[in-house]
This record gives C-alpha cells, structure tokens and sequence, in this order.
C-alpha cells in the first residue's frame, strides 16, 4: 500500500551515468523508455532516462545492458573499446526532486518491501509493481524516482529514473571508453 511518496532533492552538479551503445545518436534520449517501458515507467507512458549513480552501480547494471544489446554473446572481459558500451557522464538541471525508493523510510512510504529489490520471500520484486509507483510520482510532479539497484540482491548501488521535464535536457559532462570506465 503507498502512502505517500517521500520527496527527496538530488544534489545539483552530481554527475550521473549512463551506459551506452556507440552507435546510439543521443546516448541521453528518455524517448526509448518512454516507448519501451522500463522498472519505473510501463510502456508507452512517460519519457525516462535512466542513470547511475555511481560507477559502482554502473558496473552492477553492465550484464543486464549486454543481455539486451547487441553484446549478449559477450562477457565483460571480453569487451574492447573499440566495440564495448560507453559510459556517458552527465548532469541534470538545478533543483531536481523526485521519490525516495532507496531509504527504508522511502521504501515503506511507496510500499516496497524493507528487502527491495527483493520480496519477503526472496524473489525479484516485479516491474509492474515499480511502474505504478513511477506512475504516481509522476503524477505527484515528482521529476524521477531515486532508486536501490534493481541488479543487485542486497539493495546496493543507487539507480535514478529521471523524468524529464518539456524542454529540460540533460548535459553531457564525459564520455568514457569502456576500459576506462570498467576496469578503471
């Protein structure tokens, strides 16, 4: 049952990170999720863009980004430069608040279980269940949800789903080459 989402303001300048293709024009387009859907938008809704933290959560998310890229027969090792993912730096715009689903006060205001990612039971809390919250931050004016790594068993690692608002972009700040960024 959701209570109410916990507003929490992200600290403006924080360089965020995005992993992505090199053949991708706008590696910071929210328009893919917005068609395609994502843990905290359902398809066909609202253009998200989907950031990292931190390195460390980056990394933590490079297996999922493969498995579904044109990598997938590819472990990280095996990843060059020359045709591994880039990791895109980038900044928002100033005054950015959005929901708290990484803190336990913020998990059990949105009604995530005190395990999230993880069910009582131990299995994968779905989708579905996240994309309403998303929904309903949205909804609430909220630009994002600020997020315990989905890809990791013990809540480790922070994600952002960041939704922008008509006409806010986000700034590319770096780009780096997979080998700086990986095993850097």
């Amino acid at each position: 049952m959701i209570v109410e989402p916990r507003r929490e303001a992200i600290p403006d300048a924080h360089v965020w990170w995005r992993i992505a293709d090199p053949k991708w024009i706008d590696p910071l387009d929210p328009g893919y999720a917005r068609d395609r859907g994502g843990r905290w938008n359902p398809p066909d809704s609202f253009p998200v863009l989907y950031l990292n933290e931190d390195l460390v959560t980056a990394r933590l998310n490079l297996r999922a980004f493969i498995a579904d890229s044109v990598w997938t027969a590819y472990q990280p090792g095996e990843l060059r430069d020359d045709h591994g993912p880039l990791l895109i730096g980038c900044t928002l715009p100033r005054r950015q608040v959005v929901c708290d689903a990484h803190s336990q006060a913020g998990i059990r205001a949105v009604g995530l279980p005190d395990g999230y990612p993880l069910e009582r039971d131990g299995t994968p809390v779905p989708r579905e269940r996240c994309q309403s919250i998303g929904a309903l931050a949205k909804a609430a004016g909220l630009h994002g949800v600020r997020a315990r790594s989905a890809r990791s068993r013990d809540g480790a690692g922070r994600e952002l789903a960041w939704f922008p608002a008509s006409g806010q972009c986000a700034e590319i700040v770096h780009r780096l080459a997979f080998t700086a960024w990986f095993w850097g």
